[in-house]
Order: structure tokens, then C-alpha cells, then sequence
């Protein structure tokens, strides 16, 4: 409450003292300040409550990885093991599986694998591994150059045995209910079942679209994957191997590419090329909400234990980090610019995405994105 001071009441409203005028001259001024202070004080917390809306804040670095003097490592898919703590990065053109500890940044390699170049339309594309996924104890590696998928021991990194399809493979999941690996070939539309202990093919599953993205469901005994080529989105049952659903990913021409899935919420994240949406699987595969990305989204990444969504776009150059609610609806937390063509992003236990690179531009290394420490 403003209170005048007892100067003011000896003050002639007409004719005043000098050291009066002075005095009510300051009051304005003070008056005037509390008003603006008052204004920015509200402004502030607009402020601050816009900024809180936006989510925590990240920072970010690059991890070099072994290039053996090319320059530039192409990547697709990676993976995170949480019981290691280790990041799996198939490096294609190199030949090798990079191996990061997320305790402290460490790298080892896994090297031997097979390379190749092939010509697509007017230019020369390495091959070499490029799928990857953790079983149990054994991590699996899929490599394009000579259609081979290999068991690599967890802790000790050793190589083991290895399997061959008489296709390319792409995506490499490992089925635990099943105790299977599961190959994606989207050359001849199709999926090689593996037995996961001996890599020998059990079964070929054929299609009517080109298999892009995984995401397995044990609860609901079903693996979901897409078809680029159809913008679809498919559940295929895990024990009859046939095809339960499809609902349209409503992507556009360039398709829907890689999957996650909440099994919990019964939620299934679909990535397009500039957005991401959410399926409700429990409900004829429902869209309950979408967010965009920017240009250059491949795959995604989903963390059931906060429900927080990570999806880098390697056009637009950032990653986006949203929230997924019990009516999936998924609201921004925060788009961190990172680097051009980095995306494909795995998360860790604290929070830390890794983010292979891929074209556009030359690059040896991850982009690490670490939420800041409250």
C-alpha cells in the first residue's frame, strides 16, 4: 500500500517551497519506478514460466570415434545396453563396431568386418555393418557387405558365431520371448527369422511393402514395422507370424521409417521424415497426436521410464525431446540444435542422448546431448 509522506501535507497546492517540489518531483520518480518494477517483475515470470514450459536445458559435444584416416564415418542404426552401459555404433564404411562406456566416454573396437562398395544411381556407396541390437548377453550385428549377422559377447566383446541370409540385411532385432533374431530385407520385401543361439534361418516371412523400423511388444506378443513404400504401419504376431493390423502412418511419399513402442501405455511412435506420431496399438491403431521434428528424421527413441521421446532430425540439425502423457498427447520439452546429419539417437538412464551422423557432411564421431544437472 502507498502511504504519502507527512511533507506532502504541509505543502500549499498552489504555491510551494522549493525543497517541496523537489520532494514530490523524487516521489513521482520513485512511484514511477515501483510501477515499472512491478511491470518487469510480471514480465519476468512470464518469462521464467515460458522457459520452464520449454524443459530443461543441454548441452552439447562431439565424441570422436576411429576413422583410421577417412575422415568420415557413415552410420544407421545404434543401440544402448543398460545393463553395460555401453553405446553399440556400427561404423559401415570403416568395417568395425565402436563400443562407447557412457561412464566415461571410452572407446573400444570391434573391428573384422566385411566392406564393399556398391554403385547406386551415379554414385558409390559403402557397405559394411549396420544393424545392431542387444539380446541377452550377446549383442547381434547385421552387415550389408556380405549378408552375414554376427554374435558379439556383451561384456567381453569377443565375436562369436556367425549366420548368413541370402539377402541384405537392414534392421537386426532381437525377439526375447521367442528367444529369435529377427532381420529385416527390404531388398526382396522381406524378414529372416533367426534362432539366436545358432543364427541358422528358421523362417522367411514375405511382403507386400519394403520392412523399415522395428519395435517388438512382448506384452502383446507382436513386432511392429512399417512398410515405406505403402505409408504403413503393421503388427505382425510373434508366435503365428502373421500379419494382425495395418493403419496408415499417414507420412506422406518418402513413408514411415523407424518405430517405438510404450508397452505399458500401449503407445507406438512412429517417425516420419519431419514429425513424429503416436499410435494407439490397444485401439485400431488410433493417431492420438504428432509433433514436428524438422527434415531428416530417420529413427527415434523412446525412454518408458519418464516417457520422454528423443527424435533428431539430421536436415534441420536438432533434437527434439518431448513428453508423452497417459492420453498420448506429446508436448515439446526442448529442441537443442546439435550438428548437421546427426540423428538415429539412443538415451541413457541419466538422460544422454548419443546421436550417430549420417549425410549430409562428412563426420568421424557422435553429437552427445547431456540434459543440464539441477
Amino acid at each position: 500500500m502507498l502511504r504519502f509522506h507527512p511533507i506532502m501535507a504541509r505543502c500549499p497546492r498552489v504555491i510551494s517551497f522549493a525543497g517541496c517540489n523537489i520532494f514530490r518531483m523524487k516521489l513521482r520518480i520513485s512511484l514511477f519506478l515501483a510501477l515499472l518494477a512491478a511491470g518487469v517483475l510480471v514480465v519476468g515470470l512470464h518469462a521464467v514460466h515460458a522457459q520452464s514450459a520449454q524443459g530443461a536445458h543441454y548441452t552439447t559435444r562431439t565424441l570422436a570415434l576411429p576413422d583410421h584416416g577417412k575422415g568420415n564415418i557413415t552410420m544407421d542404426y545404434i543401440a544402448y545396453d543398460p545393463k553395460t552401459g555401453y553405446v553399440c555404433v556400427p561404423a559401415i564404411n570403416i568395417g568395425s563396431v565402436d563400443v562407447v562406456d557412457t561412464s566415461n566416454d571410452s572407446v573400444r573396437e570391434i573391428s573384422g568386418f566385411a566392406t564393399n562398395e556398391v554403385e547406386r544411381g551415379a554414385r558409390m556407396r559403402a557397405q559394411g555393418p549396420s544393424g545392431v541390437s542387444i539380446g541377452d548377453g550377446v549383442v547381434y550385428v547385421g552387415d550389408r557387405a556380405d549378408s552375414s549377422i554376427c554374435a558379439v559377447d556383451e561384456k567381453t566383446l569377443a565375436r562369436k558365431s556367425c549366420g548368413h541370409i541370402d539377402s541384405t540385411p537392414d534392421g537386426v532385432v532381437y525377439v526375447a520371448p521367442t528367444k529369435e533374431v529377427w532381420v529385416t530385407a527390404p531388398r526382396d520385401n522381406s524378414v529372416r527369422i533367426l534362432d539366436s543361439s545358432t543364427l541358422a534361418q528358421k523362417e522367411k516371412l514375405t511382403f507386400d511393402g519394403r520392412p523399415e523400423g522395428y519395435a517388438v511388444d512382448a506384452r502383446r506378443g507382436r513386432l511392429y514395422m512399417n512398410y515405406e513404400d505403402k505409408d504403413l504401419t503393421t503388427a505382425i504376431d510373434l508366435k503365428t507370424h502373421k500379419t494382425v493390423a495395418k493403419w496408415p502412418s499417414s507420412c506422406g511419399e518418402d513413408g514411415p521409417h523407424g518405430i517405438s513402442v510404450d508397452q505399458q501405455l500401449g503407445f507406438l511412435f512412429v517417425a516420419c521424415s519431419t514429425r513424429a506420431e503416436v499410435l494407439d496399438v490397444g485401439h485400431n491403431g488410433e493417431k492420438l497426436s504428432s509433433i514436428d521434428t524438422g527434415d531428416g528424421v530417420d529413427d527415434l527413441n523412446y525412454s518408458p521410464a519418464t516417457h520422454m521421446l528423443y527424435v533428431g532430425a539430421a536436415e534441420a540439425a536438432r533434437l527434439t525431446v518431448a513428453h508423452v502423457d497417459n492420453a498420448g498427447k506429446l508436448t515439446l520439452v526442448a529442441q537443442v540444435p546439435t550438428h548437421e546429419g546427426a540423428r538415429n539417437g539412443v538415451v541413457t538412464k541419466n538422460g544422454t542422448v548419443y546421436l550417430a551422423h549420417a549425410r549430409p557432411g562428412e563426420f568421424a564421431g557422435l553429437i552427445v546431448a547431456s540434459p543440464a544437472k539441477r
